[in-house]
């Protein structure tokens, strides 16, 4: 709207104006009311609703749009080190430029095999994972991120939330939210899952679901969750593709109304990833973020 005001006042002052010969104040003037109509834009682009998925989570409330050069953010982000999880073959590091950077409006992942060396220890390959926990956590909302995911024998690269209160309760019974995961050996399958105390792994009896979208590496894409305090639905590139239920059976399927913090990370190899087995040589593989949005 201010844009289109704008142009008509940019019109307006140069047809007013052509026949000065003091051009530098007509292009002065010109300048300026551009930058006023781009700051407007900018402006409204804040504060406008997301007008996606259910629509009923509206308000902004945290985000990440990488639009600085470096590492992470760490007032928004911690990192994970070490050897995590499910016998994965990376080794994440923590304020390393290489796993984990911002430049150019994205933040990228890397997996790469470069024999890290820490005290006189080889870590052959390395990646980074990142998280809000001690950051910021949610109950609730609409939780948005636009990526390209890498594919090769090996890659397993993830969005997913869990329960902050881990710690106590323990996994699986803290909740995991499976906003979207990839293996490298089903390029053409996403993954949209949750695991509970009840409901852990899908191939026994879980819940989840999987999408088959032909070559979804070369593109972005928009994964999205929008958890209710009665369902938990999927979004991919705003189509809705799945939905979880509160079966009002209590924490064991539905531990879903507790803080979760979100998890960007790119695993290798593992007790999923590396099913099918790895192929050392695609390193380096990259997943590249454009934005994280969060909604309530």
């Amino acid at each position: 709207m201010y844009f289109l005001i704008f142009n008509k006042e940019f019109i307006l002052v140069f047809k007013k104006n052509k026949s000065s010969p003091n051009m530098k104040v007509i292009y002065g003037r010109i300048l300026l009311i551009f930058l006023i109509s781009m700051l407007s834009l900018a402006v409204f682009a804040q504060s406008s609703p997301y007008k996606g998925g259910s629509g009923k989570y509206a308000k902004l409330v945290w985000f990440d749009e990488f639009n600085y050069n470096g590492l992470p953010d760490t007032v928004k982000w911690n990192q994970e080190s070490g050897y995590l999880r499910n016998k994965e073959l990376q080794y994440y590091t923590i304020a390393r430029k290489e796993n984990a950077l911002v430049q150019e409006g994205y933040l990228t992942i890397t997996a790469a095999n470069d024999s890290l060396k820490i005290d006189d220890k080889i870590y052959p390959v390395t990646s980074a994972s990142l998280i809000t926990k001690g950051r910021k956590e949610w109950t609730y909302g609409r939780f948005e991120v636009r990526a390209k995911i890498p594919s090769s024998l090996g890659t397993w690269p993830a969005i997913w939330t869990l329960g902050a209160n881990m710690k106590s309760v323990g996994w699986p019974a803290c909740g995991e939210i499976d906003i979207l995961e990839h293996v490298g050996y089903m390029p053409d399958t996403l993954h949209f899952n949750v695991h509970t105390a009840k409901y852990n792994h899908v191939k026994k009896t879980g819940k989840g679901t999987k999408i088959l979208l032909f070559r979804p590496t070369t593109d972005f894409h928009v994964y999205a969750v929008e958890w209710f305090n009665d369902r938990i639905d999927w979004y991919l590139d705003d189509k809705k593709v799945f939905s979880y239920l509160n079966e009002g059976e209590g924490e064991t399927s539905w531990p879903f109304d507790k803080p979760q913090y979100l998890i960007l990370n790119l695993a290798f190899g593992g007790a999923w990833g590396g099913l099918k087995g790895v192929d050392i040589t695609s390193l380096p593989q990259k997943f590249l973020i454009d934005y994280v949005r969060i909604f309530q």
